[in-house]
């Protein structure tokens, strides 16, 4: 794909789609790692003239993150050390005129792109967006590979009728991951509640004897627990309460397909008046709330004979610090590992800014999610197969 570094964008307006989503409490939006790593496209953008038009996203209608954008013109604004203007109107004369007077070097921010009903249901991407932002810009740039697995309008729409280029971000996250796609013998360390994408990943991967192993923590280890025959106490409650009890044979299923290759925990971390205590896979009495220091040992271990290492999801209630044990230690093991790191997972990051982990002691640290598990199952992500067409539509630049 063409990357926007390699054009000269001097006086042009290049319209630049990225992920500030955040996660957001009590109206709130709280640390955001997504905010600085863009940051740094924007800033690239700028730095070498160009009208910058910055489009995001923040939640999903209906959800109490579903909120305007200003918060975060006011974060990138802090960052960047640079005015942003936010205009609270993706489309319409207030946004339209904001982006014609734009000077060289400055940067405006649209509200939350989702609030455009278009957005997400108007076909292959066309809707007002395209029709009376478009004609204003003279490129668009992908910058998130966390939104590239959606058909929305501000990821593949503008792919007809302007020049399209990759962002920095999405180059380097894709390079990153390609790493890994290309590899073998691949240890995946999988929790988090995302049952779905978990299973995604152990079919695709240990069908094609290219995961080494796969060591679950979190959701994922007390399904597979369940489906094996362990009595996991409160924790049926828990997979009641997350409507994935259904998943039981499924589950089972994967455990007897590839026994031996699935790591499930030995040990597990309940609460006993209000005191970590760990009990034995067979001996549950209580809701698991995170691996056990023998599967700590057993997880560091694999993970420091390991070629390649891919986290996603947190281990266990890494929001409260008696529970965030698991997480904090494989963490450690995979930033003294010898072996290619790459996290991913917006739980992930978040475990990371709450444990204070330093992203630099890892090879790559991912934005995405739900995009990230599609890429590795070898899935097309609308949004680069988009990058790619429109090279072929535009190739004269």
């Amino acid at each position: 794909m063409r990357k926007i570094n390699e054009i000269d964008v001097n006086g042009k307006t290049v319209i630049v789609r990225v992920d500030l989503n955040c996660p957001v409490e009590k109206g709130k939006i709280t640390g955001c790692a997504r905010i600085y790593s863009h940051a740094g496209t924007i800033r690239n953008l700028s730095g070498r003239g160009a009208k910058v038009v910055v489009l995001s996203h923040q939640g999903r209608e209906g959800r109490d993150d579903f909120i305007g954008l200003e918060q975060h013109s006011k974060l990138l604004q802090q960052i960047l050390h640079k005015e942003i203007k936010y205009v609270d109107q993706v489309v319409g004369p207030r946004s339209e005129e904001a982006i014609k007077n734009l000077k060289d070097g400055e940067i405006v921010l649209l509200d939350n792109v989702r609030r455009l009903k278009s957005e997400t249901i108007v076909p292959e991407g066309k809707g007002e967006l395209i029709q009376r932002v478009g004609p204003l810009a003279d490129y668009y740039v992908l910058d998130a590979l966390s939104v590239a697995h959606r058909k929305h309008s501000s990821v593949i729409g503008f792919s007809e009728t302007l020049p399209c280029f990759a962002g920095q971000i999405l180059a380097d996250e894709l390079d990153a991951v390609d790493i890994i796609r290309n590899g073998s013998d691949v240890v995946f360390v999988l929790g988090g509640s995302k049952i779905d994408d978990s299973f995604s990943i152990m079919k695709k991967w240990l069908f094609e004897n290219r995961a080494k192993e796969v060591l679950v923590g979190g959701a994922v280890a007390i399904l597979l627990l369940y489906a094996s025959g362990k009595d996991i106490g409160d924790s049926a409650e828990y997979l009641k309460e997350k409507g994935l009890l259904d998943k039981k044979e499924e589950a089972k299923k994967i455990i007897d397909e590839y026994d031996g290759r699935i790591i499930v925990p030995v040990d597990v971390a309940i609460s006993v008046d209000s005191k970590r205590t760990e009990v034995d896979v067979d001996h549950i009495h209580g809701r698991i709330l995170d691996i056990g220091e023998k599967t700590m040992y057993d997880f560091y271990r694999r993970i420091m004979n390991a070629k390649y290492v891919i986290m996603n999801g947190p281990l266990g209630v890494y929001e409260d610090p008696k529970f965030a044990v698991g997480t904090s230690r494989v963490f450690h093991a995979m930033s003294k590992t010898k072996a290619y790191t790459l996290l991913g997972g917006g739980h992930t990051i978040a475990a990371m800014e709450k444990l204070q982990v330093d992203q630099d002691k890892f090879n790559y640290v991912s934005l995405s999610g739900k995009a990230l598990i599609a890429y590795l199952c070898g899935e097309k992500l609308p949004g680069i197969e988009a990058l790619k067409m429109n090279e072929k539509s535009f190739p004269d630049l």
